[in-house]
């Protein structure tokens, strides 16, 4: 099973709000995921993020890949990759 940590998209049309997750590469964008890591909301200025740093830390040194938009946020977070 290939784990991959992505965002789920929630919310209204035009008013999106995203769920960082651990979920199946295979399953669906906004289907079934493992575990829920943190939030990003962009429709705020700065765009508010939250996450549960020793969750994310413990999924990548489980061999979960970040998707690239994951990627910067963590990047912009301070989360490192190891």
């Amino acid at each position: 099973m290939s784990v991959r940590i992505r965002l789920t998209r929630k919310g209204t049309k035009k008013k999106p709000f995203y769920r960082i997750v651990a979920a199946d590469i295979e399953n669906p964008r906004d289907g079934r995921f493992l575990e829920l890591l943190g939030t990003y909301d962009p429709m705020v200025e700065p765009a508010a993020i939250t996450l549960k740093e020793d969750r994310i830390k413990y999924w990548l040194s489980e061999g979960a890949k970040p998707s690239t938009t994951v990627q910067s946020i963590l990047k912009r977070q301070g989360v490192s990759q190891a």
